[in-house]
Order: C-alpha cells, then structure tokens, then sequence
C-alpha cells in the first residue's frame, strides 16, 4: 500500500489545498494530510482548530485521513511509511522554496521522494494569507474555501477582534 504525506499549516485550509489533496489522493493508496502543529510563524487559529477544519473537508474520503504532528516533516513521513511528501506549486517563488525543502529532505530521509504537484490556474493566487485578508476586509471569499471554512473564519474575526487584525496583518506582510 502506497502512502503520502501533504504537510501544511492548512491556517485555514482552502479550496487550492483540496485541489492538491484530491489529486494526491487519486495517486497514492493512502493520503495523510498532516497538519503541522507549531510552525514558526503567526497562525489565526489553533492547531486543534486547523485540525478539525481539515477534518470535516476529508471526512467523506476513504483514503484521506487528517492529523497534527511536531517536528521534521520526514519525521512523520517516516512514521506513517510515506514513500511521498506531497507539495503543491502555484507560482515561481513557490519552486524555489519547494525545490531547497526537497534538496533538505532528501538529505534527512533518501528514501522519501517530494512530489510536487502545479495548483490548477483557477487557483494560482490563492493562498491561506490571501483569504485572511479578504475575510477581515469582508470580502466574499465563498468561492476560495469550504462553507465551513467561510463561517470559522468570520467566527474567529470577530471572537479576536483587534488581535486578529493584528495577526493577520503579521501574516501578510511575511508572504
């Protein structure tokens, strides 16, 4: 049995996630799409947030199974008997990045090949910083990520206030 691993901070997860997983999936087995816990950068939400956000995405799919994790991605790869880390690519800033993370997790795990698949051109723009900043600005953002994804969001605007103006702002201006 074949088995990916699609890491991400998924912060929240969208429709250009769903578009890589889908694919993913139709090509491995077994997908597990791993929520990375702790990056070192600002996040709107937790990681248990982010975690049942993805959940609720992939409940309905037989070959998907969703979890958080801490540490190496090749770590949880190895733990799960990847012989894949999933990657998407929309732009070519995206390749540069990708390309150096594939070079380094050859080096830490050669038995786990990185897999990058080019994101569908109705989402090339797309990104988790991009809907963030379109949700605070209330902007309709209906066609960038799942129902729910939409109401959690406009949830967790509100709940924060200033402090997610405040997040999202740190988030945008780092991409």
């Amino acid at each position: 049995m074949s088995t990916a691993v699609f890491p991400g901070t998924f912060d929240p997860i969208t429709n250009g996630h769903i578009d890589i997983a889908q694919r993913a999936a139709a090509l491995f087995d077994h997908l597990v799409v791993a929520v990375y816990a702790h990056p070192i950068k600002t996040l709107l939400f937790t990681p248990d947030e982010r975690l049942k956000l993805a959940q609720e995405v992939f409940k309905d799919w037989p070959n998907v199974t969703v979890e958080t994790y801490d540490g190496l991605t090749v770590d949880m790869a190895r733990k799960k008997g990847a012989k894949a880390i999933i990657r998407g690519l929309r732009v070519v800033g995206d390749f540069e990045f990708e390309f150096q993370m594939a070079l380094m997790n050859r080096t830490l795990a050669p038995e786990v090949e990185s897999v990058c698949l080019l994101t569908t051109k109705e989402y090339y723009f797309l990104s988790s910083s991009i809907v963030k900043e379109v949700a605070k600005l209330n902007g309709n953002i209906s066609e960038l990520v799942p129902p729910h994804v939409v109401t959690a969001l406009d949830e967790k605007i509100r709940e924060l206030g200033e402090e997610a103006e405040d997040r999202i702002k740190i988030i945008t201006m780092r991409d």
